[in-house]
């Protein structure tokens, strides 16, 4: 059993849980998200600035659903409250990114710059050339959204050139006059 889905999930002030059949809306200052549950398999409860994860059965399945529909509730009521932000960064020569109205345009080694539309629900801004804060109230949306314009150009392991994650370590491999010692 999942020991996190024991605990509630505590509901800030501002923030309406409303539960419709199979569907939850999380509502709070920066927007509204709604999540599809399965209620034959789990039950929600809320009361008290509080909301509960109860599974209705013993079995496998509902145990893994507990602990993911508390995840995906918590993770709703933070991005309605704080939202969520990953920064990216982006290395090399000649490499940079920039907005040009819903669309963001990146050089990064290709004959022709890569144009990527920024996904609605998603706020992109760039810190001059080399960082881009990607911003959101949808961690799944967010986080998507990074791995994609991460698998435009993933860092190479010779020079570290590419696009990486703000705080991502990236092992070098020595190249072939390291070898010959």
């Amino acid at each position: 059993m999942s020991r996190l889905a024991k605990k509630p999930v505590h509901i800030p002030q501002g923030v309406n849980i409303r539960i419709d059949g199979n569907s939850i809306l999380v509502e709070g200052p920066l927007g509204k998200l709604e999540e599809k549950f399965l209620p034959n398999f789990i039950g929600i409860k809320v009361e008290d600035g509080k909301a509960m994860i109860d599974r209705k059965s013993d079995v496998n399945t509902a145990r893994a659903l507990q602990g993911l529909y508390w995840s995906l509730i918590r993770n709703m009521v933070i991005g309605v409250t704080q939202g969520f932000t990953i920064t990216m960064e982006i290395k090399g020569i000649g490499y940079k990114w920039e907005m040009s109205g819903d669309n963001l345009m990146i050089t990064a080694g290709f004959s022709h710059p890569m144009k990527f539309p920024v996904p609605k629900g998603v706020k992109m801004a760039t810190d001059g050339i080399a960082l881009l804060n990607i911003t959101g109230i949808d961690k799944q949306i967010v986080g998507q959204v990074a791995a994609n314009l991460r698998f435009i150009r993933p860092p190479e392991p010779y020079k570290g050139k590419g696009i990486r994650y703000k705080n991502e370590m990236i092992r070098l491999k020595e190249g072939k006059a390291g070898a010959k010692k």
